[in-house]
């Protein structure tokens, strides 16, 4: 039997004051996977929730499978439910399958072919056997074992409780109870948070076997090139929100094709509104200005004159008709996108004495040669989180640095910043001078009650900040200068952040996991700055896409210590490289 679409139409969603979602349709066929990109806030969880049945729109309508699973969705159970339960009611339909399968199996046995009922059981058997064959029933359990094993829950009993899991647990528990499913329709936010990159590879590999619709909004840019058949793109376009038939890597040309084409179209329309406002206006009248009758001419003048006034009135009629039109069909002014314009990311290193940025504990700042590393460690510890024997960070460096969650990345980012102390004196010995920018995973300000505008000015100062205006950064909209930094999302809080480190590049910059919470767009424009600057910039991140483009140096920690300088983790390169530093290879 056939497998239902997934069907959106007109959708307006206002949350607040604020039209997050304008007239959005969307058609998923069978065998699509469609994922939805754009900024923190352009509507991509409100539109699954929409789609999903859990909010409901202002307008417009959706048709949707009865069988249908959110992974955003709260699990139905309670904290004493254990795994064994959770299995239980994933596989409940496919056992009902069977079950149902075996019935008329019997049925059939016991009914001779000339009963006058045989038909309509044989026919009722048939589409069931149909049914289970789809949902590839028989192969369930062991379905739901491989599942479980490929998101990294095959150690886990299941007489474990859901309480008693962490909320990444959980959150991959609720996963593998959809796939063990395999709904009509799925429907997934996020779906790669908590996952390694085995269990990230794993699930793209079981997305591209679902049979059915599958809709995913992500931020992961290899997960996308991975698994979508296509991509929506929530952020403002001429004619509202695009779909793009392809992955990522394809969405990524067309996009950029896209927004030069926008541009253009909008150049030429305000030139062609110039010229026609001035013809209106002023140039249609002036057909020869401030000239009287010649003496060979005057006494034709009068009916020349009149001729020239019909020409005049016709132009003047002619340009208002068509200025008039394209005032009406103008395309909006493209809006200024969040792109990181930094030229460079990091300042040229010197000598001389230490920054005034407050005691550096652990830490050693006398003078050293110019050729020296900005940041050297020697048997450098943070006991029970980091144990690092030597690690050097010359000038323009481009290190990344990756590892399990807990392998002590931050800690050595922290280290390297001189926001730790070290367990021995002078483990860590900075270049005197050094100005160090980082950015951290939480970020957080003192003052949530002040203004992002304000805020940058307060901590970089006003000269500082006259010079380097925050909105010409492109890190943050107009429309967001003036909220309380309490009130911008955890993606606009750190792109504040990052604002303030680029408006004044140090000399060492470090970024632990910067991709989070920025869009698929912005990280592509944070890379593609990371090869600017003559400083040395260290980055810890678990962004697949960003390894595997990575041309610098790598280092792997795990259980605090380095355990390996080459570290590609089986990725292959989509697209364009990242630039190398100007040394430190």
């Amino acid at each position: 039997m056939p497998r239902p679409a997934l069907l959106a139409h007109d959708l307006v969603r206002t949350l607040g004051t604020r039209r997050v979602l304008d007239g959005v349709s969307l058609t998923a066929s069978p065998g699509r996977r469609v994922g939805l990109v754009g900024e923190n806030g352009a509507g991509k969880s409100t539109l699954l929730r929409l789609l999903a049945g859990v909010d409901e729109p202002d307008a417009g309508q959706v048709v949707r499978p009865d069988d249908l699973g959110f992974l955003h969705q709260e699990m139905p159970f309670d904290g004493a439910t254990t795994i064994a339960r959770v299995l239980a009611d994933a596989l409940r339909e496919a056992r009902a399958v069977l079950a149902e399968l075996d019935r008329l199996t019997r049925l059939l046995a016991g009914t001779p072919d000339d009963h006058p009922g045989h038909a309509g059981l044989l026919d009722a058997y048939g589409k069931q056997l149909e049914h289970a064959q789809e949902s590839e029933a028989w192969d369930a359990d062991r379905r739901a074992a491989i599942i479980l094993g490929g998101l990294g829950l095959g150690g886990l009993g299941h007489d474990r409780t859901l309480g008693s899991l962490s909320g990444g647990q959980r959150g991959r528990l609720a996963l593998a109870a959809l796939l063990v499913r395999r709904p009509a329709a799925l429907l997934l936010d996020e779906p790669t948070n908590h996952l390694d990159d085995e269990a990230a590879a794993f699930l793209e590999e079981q997305l591209r076997a679902q049979p059915g619709v599958v809709v995913a909004a992500s931020h992961d840019r290899a997960f996308l090139d991975a698994v979508c058949t296509d991509l929506i793109d929530l952020d403002p376009a001429v004619h509202g929100p695009v779909r793009f038939g392809g992955n990522y890597s394809a969405y990524r040309a067309e996009k950029q094709a896209e927004r030069e084409r926008w541009e253009q179209r909008y150049a030429a329309e305000q030139e062609e509104l110039e010229a026609l406002r001035r013809s209106a206006g002023v140039t249609a009248r002036r057909v020869a200005p401030d000239r009287g009758p010649r003496d060979n001419e005057k006494m034709g003048y009068g009916h020349r004159a009149g001729r020239v006034q019909q020409q005049v009135s016709r132009r003047v009629r002619n340009a208002a008709r068509r200025l008039d039109e394209l005032e009406r069909t103008q395309v909006g002014r493209p809006p200024k996108p969040l792109r990181l314009h930094a030229g460079a990311l990091t300042g040229a290193p010197v000598d001389g004495a230490p920054a005034d940025n407050g005691p550096v504990h652990g830490t050693t700042a006398a003078s050293a040669p110019v050729d020296s590393p900005l940041v050297a460690l020697r048997d450098a510890r943070v006991p029970g989180r980091l144990d690092v024997a030597r690690l050097d960070i010359p000038a323009g460096d481009r290190l990344l640095v990756t590892g399990d969650n807990g392998a002590g990345k931050s800690t050595l980012l922290s280290l390297l910043a001189g926001r730790l102390d070290a367990e021995r004196e002078g483990a860590v010995r900075r270049r005197p001078g050094l100005a160090v920018g980082l950015l951290t995973q939480d970020t957080v300000f003192e003052r949530p009650d002040r203004s992002a505008l304000d805020t940058y000015t307060h901590v970089l100062g006003a000269e500082r900040a006259e010079a380097v205006p925050l909105g010409s950064l492109g890190l943050l909209g107009v429309t967001d200068l003036d909220k309380p930094v309490g009130q911008l999302s955890v993606g606009q809080r750190r792109r504040l952040a990052l604002a303030l480190l680029v408006a004044h590049p140090p000399h060492l910059l470090l970024l632990d996991e910067p991709t989070n919470h920025l869009s698929p767009r912005l990280c592509d424009e944070l890379e593609d700055a990371l090869g600017a600057g003559p400083g040395a910039i260290v980055v810890a991140s678990h962004d697949r896409w960003l390894r595997g483009r990575w041309s610098g140096r790598r280092l792997r920690l795990r259980a605090g210590r380095l355990v390996s300088s080459d570290d590609t983790y089986g990725m292959r390169s989509t697209g364009g490289r990242l630039r190398p530093g100007t040394s430190g290879r």
